[in-house]
């Protein structure tokens, strides 16, 4: 039998017979997988306490309905696998976005030898990481109690697992349909094990099943299944809260077992077509070699050139995550249709639909990267959103995999004004600015949970005291108030920006002015964003350095700089271009001091902004991970330079622990991916991208069409982090920001990179990027060019 290193390196020598695309000859002639740059396990040295990611190694294809991931924890629990953790107790279909909303639709698979065990803390076994390979579509363990080698490759919907055994009498392989509702059927004629699960942690109709099957490549020596209790009997089919099934065989030294799965919402028949359509008679290498090539295609978008191997490893890693989700929900029926079953209402329906997602956190990064590369991705993502309001009668704001009430705001409208300003078509944007017009005009009858409360994430909550006052008042009952109003006007300017392009002039104006109530919340003595009561008088007491209350797993520090739709604005209010950058700079020279009396304790991200030593700087959530670009409104850009560089070298690394706190959905990822080009999208729908400083040396993006962008940094290294001068297709550059337009329409891009700021560059208040007050009396369409 082979030992796992000598596995570990056969695997790692080999490569997959496929042949290359002509956007990926570039690779092949360097030799360099994009795909083996990725490091999955980047974020996963993570638990409740501290978040270095909250990650786990997801073995899929970009946006796959099913993902696959060892397990380490407790089934259950969130925290699926943890990189401490010394024992694996499975390989688990997941659906999970975030530990904090848990999983769904799961069932694992397991194998031992030996006598039989079934328990999951019983049946773990030790395993090292250095008997451990991790890629995006592939994972390989070597589970040591067993002397069993378990391995998985991804489709969509599907996967295939292969597992190596000693020679044994007693070699198992488990399906552990997990706690919250299962039912196995073991058929050994045809060798296959059928079912559903029916997990969830909210956010599902009562109809709700996961059906799965799985085929075996073997005869079954023996077949057993056990109850809720854990008893083991020869029963061929169990039905119950917690149920599974174990099939046994007679294996050779080195003898592998295959077992292809695949699974459906729709219905069985659904499962056994997503398992021909997307296996069929594949091998496990082929399936191996077409996930890879799926991973190399995404991540080809983007190909950067540069000395620095962990710097490349980085930004693949991080790439990786910030396509994974939001995951297709949708299926392909017996006529080639695409149809989904709707969390929402339980049906069956054309269309597709996305989910797993929140909009607080993907708006700001993740949206605008499809947008920029991948419109016809956006354009789907956006017809599943239509799809998904037409059954819920309400826009999500946090799906997983219907509606979840989690977090705040009305966020869905700037990822579809975003998406629409910025040229992506092919959706139903009429019922979508329906959906969006309902969420700032009433809060009644929201969707409610099993219990029969109202999802306040759902719509607007307190839209009534805001389209009243101005702002959702402190003192009305109505949590985290303040984050809420800057939010919803964010929120209003993606609206009457949506409103204009759609002819809709009054709307437009309407929406327009309610985006400047931010005005509201600016307390002049304090300097600071702060709650107020219903009848004006301002919130007491007032902490700058409070966590939560009137804003959201944040501080006033944090979110006086959330008013992305008008930076000047914002400046003029706080005194000026000098205080303002007073104020910035201020962030990163505080003591991280902080009132945790909100929550009782001290939640993870204050935790994740006090350990880093960067002042009140919270790069670990998201409500501030744009700030640093603001420099670039207030004539400032070298220290927006400075600081998107240092964020970059100290906060990630293509490590367990290589992120300042959640990655949430791609979006700390995308942070990440759009600074190392150099640019970054701070305000939604306008198509511009506040300059920052660019990682690598030179970077090509293929743009929608096929043009190709080019990026290049003279004389960058890890020192040289400011930029002297910029040209774009050999023209003098001297602005702040790129357009949309510019960068899609492809060309060069040359920086020249120095030690030293250039305090001279891109430093005209004419030149600054959009803001709202800059475009009065312009027009927002001339002010956005």
């Amino acid at each position: 039998m082979k030992t796992p290193f000598r596995t570990l390196l056969a695997l790692a020598v080999s490569t997959a017979l496929v042949a290359p695309a002509p956007m990926f000859a570039q690779a092949a002639q360097q030799g360099e997988s994009l795909a083996d740059l990725v490091n999955p396990l980047m974020g996963t040295d993570s638990n409740h306490e501290l978040s270095y990611g909250n990650t786990y190694p997801a073995v899929a294809v970009p946006w796959g309905m099913n993902f696959w991931s060892p397990v380490t924890g407790k089934p259950g629990s969130g925290w699926g696998y943890m990189y401490h953790d010394p024992k694996i107790n499975g390989i688990k279909q997941t659906h999970q976005p975030s530990p904090w909303m848990n999983d769904y639709a799961a069932f694992a698979l397991f194998a031992e030898t030996g006598p039989l065990k079934i328990k999951e803390d019983e049946r773990a076994s030790w395993y090292s990481h250095k008997a451990e390979q991790s890629h995006p579509y592939d994972y390989k363990v070597y589970l040591a109690d067993y002397d069993v080698t378990a391995e998985v490759t991804p489709t969509n919907r599907a996967a295939q697992f292969r597992f190596t055994f000693p020679k044994s009498d007693d070699a198992h392989i488990l399906l552990d349909g997990l706690a919250g509702g299962s039912m196995v059927k073991i058929d050994a004629a045809t060798r296959r094990i059928t079912g559903y699960v029916r997990n969830n942690h909210g956010g599902v109709p009562d109809n709700f099943h996961n059906y799965f099957v799985a085929q075996f490549d073997h005869d079954f020596t023996v077949s057993r299944t056990w109850d809720d209790n854990w008893q083991l009997g020869a029963e061929t089919v169990r039905e119950g809260g917690h149920v599974g099934a174990v099939v046994s065989f007679k294996t050779r030294d080195g003898e592998q077992v295959g077992v292809k799965v695949a699974s459906s919402f729709i219905s069985a028949d659904q499962a056994e077509r997503n398992l021909d359509s997307e296996i069929g008679r594949d091998s496990f290498a082929v399936t191996q070699a077409k996930a890879k090539a799926a991973w190399e295609q995404e991540l080809g978008h983007i190909r950067v050139s540069d000395p620095s191997l962990d710097n490349r490893r980085t930004f693949y890693s991080a790439m990786y995550r910030m396509l994974l989700f939001p995951r297709m929900f949708h299926e392909i029926d017996a006529r080639g249709k695409i149809v989904h079953y709707s969390p929402y209402d339980g049906k069956v329906h054309d269309g597709p639909l996305f989910t797993d997602n929140g909009f607080w956190d993907t708006w700001r990064a993740v949206f605008p990267y499809f947008a920029l590369v991948r419109p016809e991705l956006d354009a789907q993502i956006m017809q599943g959103l239509a799809n998904a309001y037409k059954e819920g009668g309400w826009l999500p704001e946090w799906m997983s995999p219907g509606q979840r009430d989690v977090m705040i705001g009305s966020n869905s409208a700037n990822i579809i004004a975003d998406a629409y300003l910025n040229g992506v078509r092919g959706f139903d944007v009429a019922t979508l600015y329906e959906a969006m017009v309902k969420n700032a005009t009433s809060s009644q009858g929201r969707p409610t949970d099993k219990q029969g409360h109202v999802l306040s994430a759902v719509g607007r909550e307190g839209v009534e005291w805001y389209n009243k006052l101005g702002y959702v008042p402190y003192d009305v009952g109505i949590n985290e108030n303040a984050a809420r109003t800057l939010e919803y006007a964010t929120a209003d300017f993606s609206l009457s920006r949506l409103a204009a392009a759609l002819g809709k002039t009054d709307d437009a104006k309407k929406y327009a002015a309610q985006a400047q109530n931010y005005r509201k919340l600016y307390d002049t003595q304090s300097g600071w964003m702060r709650g107020r009561n219903k009848d004006g008088s301002w919130m007491q007491p007032f902490n700058p350095y409070a966590w939560g209350d009137a804003f959201t797993e944040g501080n006033a520090l944090h979110y006086s700089f959330s008013v992305m739709q008008d930076v000047r604005g914002l400046i003029d209010l706080q005194g000026g271009d000098r205080k303002f950058t007073d104020k910035l700079d201020s962030i990163f020279t505080l003591p991280p001091v902080f009132d945790d009396s909100y929550y009782g304790s001290v939640i993870h991200e204050t935790r994740e902004m006090q350990i880093v030593n960067m002042g009140q700087y919270a790069h670990g959530n998201q409500p501030i991970q744009h700030m640093i670009y603001l420099y670039d409104w207030a004539g400032q850009p070298w220290k927006t330079q400075a600081h998107a560089r240092d964020v970059m070298a100290k906060l990630y690394s293509a490590t367990p622990d290589g992120y300042p706190g959640d990655e949430d959905n791609g979006q700390t990822s995308a942070w990440y991916v759009f600074s190392a080009l150099g640019f970054y999208p701070v305000t939604p729908s306008v198509g511009q991208y506040a300059i920052g400083s660019p990682l690598f040396r030179s970077v090509r993006v293929t743009m929608p069409g096929g043009k190709v962008l080019t990026i290049e940094a003279a004389n960058n290294d890890a020192k040289n982090v400011y930029i002297q001068s910029a040209t774009f297709n050999g023209q003098r550059y001297d602005k702040p920001w790129l357009s949309r337009e510019a960068l899609q329409a492809g060309g060069t891009l040359r920086f020249v990179m120095g030690p030293t700021p250039n305090t001279r560059w891109a430093t005209a208040k004419a030149d600054a990027p959009f803001s709202m007050s800059a475009a009065v009396g312009k027009g927002h369409e001339e002010q956005a060019e």
